[in-house]
């Protein structure tokens, strides 16, 4: 193997993929990248194929010595390399359309990293996740594993808990909340400095500081926040904002509006507009878009369908490890005694400093008081799902169910759960063992 960096890109045929290109294009001189590989699974080769065509002519037109190649062969691709991006979707679209769906005939939230749908997606995701693992610890024991796959934090957790390989999970969002500030103040992100607490898709922001003032109190007098295109765009309560004292992640409004945004889902479904199915139109517009031969840079459209900012989070992350920054991020590691009301083992969602070795959390300085007992409930709901994931037990799967604060009853959760798993039967081989 040469001098320069190789990153396998796992689930490489994702419509996010062109982002990320883009990404190691514009940090080629600091993070000398030499051999992108994009892998996928044969059902995937078709858009593997296009992505894979933009991707080699983004990099031709930037000129750089950067190699792309596609495989449907996962150990070729992980054979020497020295990082593992992961963005992949067990059960495709279709899957995530049955994690919306189904809780909804039981009147619970369907949603893909919340509540039973986001459960749902953790069983199927966990154990390929840790077969990768496997094939790592052979072929590059020594690379470092960048979960961007949902649900991020409990995949990272598994890790952790399940395999020898380094592992870090990151997330869109908290690069969002930079965006969302640095557009309302009129300055640089590298002027502001926000401590995110929590968990993954669970995080407040209890402090807000640029160039070291607070504008924490302004923000959450004047109300408003960040948000996402895949969550809708529900107001906050802003009594709720003050009260708090922190900025929730726009994820939180499955708790915090669950009513509104249950009857928010129902109605999309509806119209025929889950999530799901608004994603498969704009992915179908994305492929048609990649298609073009003449196009060589990522399309604007990319922007509509959720990912936004994932070049960054998944490009500076690599970048701050092989250049032992000492930068700070927001990101997906094990808590230690960072959150001294969680497990030691249990990852959560917080400020670290990244360097060669690895991401250390930044001591947090205030948890807002009203969180803890929602991230030790949604914790306690997040730990039995990865046994559940890894052991194939149903009651381990029901006795998450129940510890989630958005499941009201466990008699409906359990014919809700029996119904899940066997509509998901091919991708959950571990419940259905004879």
């Amino acid at each position: 193997m040469g001098t320069g960096l190789k990153v396998a890109v796992i689930g490489g045929g994702s419509s996010y993929t062109p982002e990320l290109i883009e990404g190691f294009i514009q940090h080629y001189e600091s993070f000398p990248v030499t051999d992108i590989v994009l892998v996928d699974i044969p059902v995937g080769h078709h858009k593997l194929a296009i992505v894979g065509g933009l991707a080699q002519r983004m990099v031709e037109r930037s000129g750089l010595p950067i190699n792309v190649s596609l495989t449907l062969d996962r150990k070729e691709a992980l054979k020497d390399a020295h990082y593992v991006s992961t963005q992949m979707r067990v059960g495709l679209l279709e899957a995530r359309g049955w994690d919306e769906k189904i809780p909804l005939k039981y009147g619970m939230l369907g949603q893909e990293t919340t509540g039973a749908g986001g459960m749902m997606k953790a069983l199927r995701t966990i154990p390929v996740l840790l077969d990768i693992c496997r094939d790592m610890e052979a072929l590059c024991p020594d690379a470092w594993l960048l979960n961007f796959t949902n649900p991020a934090g409990m995949v990272t957790e598994a890790i952790m808990k399940h395999s020898s390989i380094r592992s870090i999970g990151l997330c869109n969002s908290p690069i969002a909340a930079y965006k969302w500030l640095s557009g309302l103040y009129h300055v640089p992100a590298e002027r502001i400095y926000c401590e995110f607490a929590g968990l993954n898709h669970l995080h407040w922001i209890s402090r807000i500081e640029i160039d070291g003032e607070s504008k924490l109190e302004e923000l959450l007098e004047a109300g408003g926040s960040y948000s996402a295109s895949n969550v809708p765009q529900l107001a906050w309560n802003d009594t709720l904002i003050r009260a708090i004292g922190a900025i929730p992640s726009y994820y939180l409004k499955y708790y915090y509006l669950h009513r509104e945004m249950l009857g928010e889902q129902q109605a999309a479904a509806a119209r025929g507009e889950t999530r799901a199915e608004t994603v498969k139109r704009l992915e179908d517009e994305l492929f048609e878009i990649y298609k073009r031969p003449e196009l060589a840079e990522k399309p604007k459209q990319l922007e509509q369908r959720g990912g936004a900012y994932y070049s960054e989070a998944a490009v500076n992350l690599m970048k701050a490890i092989h250049t032992d920054s000492g930068e700070i991020q927001t990101l997906n590691v094990m808590n230690g005694d960072t959150l001294e009301f969680l497990p030691a083992d249990a990852s959560i969602e917080v400020n670290c400093v990244v360097t060669k070795s690895g991401a250390v959390p930044v001591p947090i300085k205030r948890v807002p008081a009203a969180a803890v007992g929602l991230i030790q409930a949604v914790k306690t709901y997040e730990s039995l799902t990865i046994e559940a994931a890894v052991t194939g037990s149903r009651e381990k799967a029901l006795l998450a169910l129940s510890s989630h604060p958005l499941i009201d009853s466990v008699s409906e959760a359990e014919w809700m759960l029996n119904e899940m798993l066997e509509r998901n039967r091919l991708y959950l081989p571990q419940f259905f063992k004879v």
